[in-house]
């Protein structure tokens, strides 16, 4: 098979579909690979590793869609790539289609088979493809959190871990999954008060058990999340209903009775985010004000750490593309029903069915295609 890898053009998005050594395993299994020209530079992965690694180079973004028969990426498609789509091609990369009707309707006029890493599921449960983007952006949550509350960032001046004699600052991670638990080992670390709150109790069980009492595990309810909330000084949202849009945990008149220069951090904005008051924002302009609130709700986070990032992603990454690859979208998916569940769309049909449920499509199975 053909496979082309673009140059990421969302902003401030540094990352790259494949690493060097991603290419090797493909061309060293008979594929070819195209890769844009400059498409991992900026990471430090020069053109001279991949055409070492058995890749070709395209000047452009149109020549490698033109000829590739599956396209990786990490980012969705922005809409100029998806106009450069074809009916039958793969497209293998992030979607987060829940809460964005333009790219989802621009996909299905497409034709393409697009496959979502975030909806692919694992042998023992979770969602493998997203869980590396999302031990980086529950880390780099807290480091956010941090910076922003910095007076001079617009925070109301507080020292997240706090000095002896002063009360260290209060962190209220919502959601006990990838991102809740990377973010408050982080926050623990930095000597933050750190409140975690979940509907899982088995899993608010297991974080005791590892953290004791240098967390606080509370079941999530309306009540208790209210309470969190007012009571913090950073807020991290990193709840997840795979493939759908993440619910809105926190209402407006919460954010109106928070604490002044408050920060609240919204790792579940690819799918909408978990704050009434949230709207995407870019690593060129992550935050905004909100009734005294400062909000960094970047819709990329792990881009800033662009080249960290990249390697963790083609780790859980490699296989399933050296699958469709190797045996072609339809038999890849009869094969693994986990890489199966990736399938959102497909021959202009949506196959994902929260997807096709929050945005008023006809759910058609991935079966029913194969």
């Amino acid at each position: 098979m053909r496979i082309g890898v673009p140059k990421e053009i969302k902003n401030h998005e540094y990352r790259v579909g494949l690493t060097p050594a991603s290419v090797r395993e493909l061309t060293g299994s008979g594929h070819q690979v195209l890769v844009q020209a400059g498409a991992g530079a900026a990471i430090g992965l020069d053109d001279a590793q991949y055409l070492a690694a058995g890749a070709t180079l395209a000047q452009d973004a149109a020549e490698v869609f033109a000829q590739a028969e599956m396209i990786v990426k990490v980012k969705e498609p922005q809409p100029s790539e998806c106009a450069l789509l074809r009916p039958g091609q793969i497209l293998y990369t992030y979607l987060h289609l829940a809460p964005d009707p333009a790219q989802t309707a621009a996909l299905v006029r497409s034709g393409a088979i697009c496959i979502a890493y975030e909806t692919i599921t694992g042998p023992g449960g979770g969602l493998p493809l997203l869980a590396p983007m999302s031990e980086v952006a529950g880390r780099m949550a807290i480091q956010a959190g941090a910076v922003y509350l910095e007076k001079s960032k617009g925070g109301m001046g507080v020292l997240l871990g706090g000095v002896p004699g002063v009360p260290a600052a209060h962190v209220v991670v919502l959601g006990a999954g990838v991102v809740g638990t990377n973010a408050l080992q982080m926050a623990v670390g930095l000597g933050a008060r750190v409140t975690v709150l979940d509907k899982n109790v088995d899993r608010l069980r297991q974080l005791d058990l590892v953290f004791g009492n240098r967390i606080h595990t509370v079941f999530s309810t309306a009540h208790s999340v209210e309470a969190a909330v007012l009571d913090a000084d950073l807020v991290v949202g990193g709840v997840l209903i795979p493939g759908a849009a993440a619910p809105k945990l926190v209402t407006r008149d919460m954010i109106a009775r928070m604490k002044p220069g408050a920060v609240v951090v919204d790792v579940a904005i690819d799918q909408g985010g978990c704050f009434e008051t949230s709207r995407p924002t870019t690593h060129a302009d992550p935050v905004f004000v909100v009734d005294g609130v400062v909000h960094y709700c970047v819709a990329n986070m792990p881009g800033a750490v662009a080249r960290t990032s990249t390697f963790a992603l083609n780790n859980a990454t490699i296989t399933h593309a050296l699958a469709l690859a190797g045996k072609g979208w339809k038999q890849a998916l009869r094969d693994n029903i986990h890489l199966r569940n990736g399938l959102n769309v497909a021959e202009g049909q949506v196959t994902f069915e929260a997807v096709a449920r929050d945005l008023g499509y006809a759910y058609v199975s991935a079966e029913s295609l194969l």
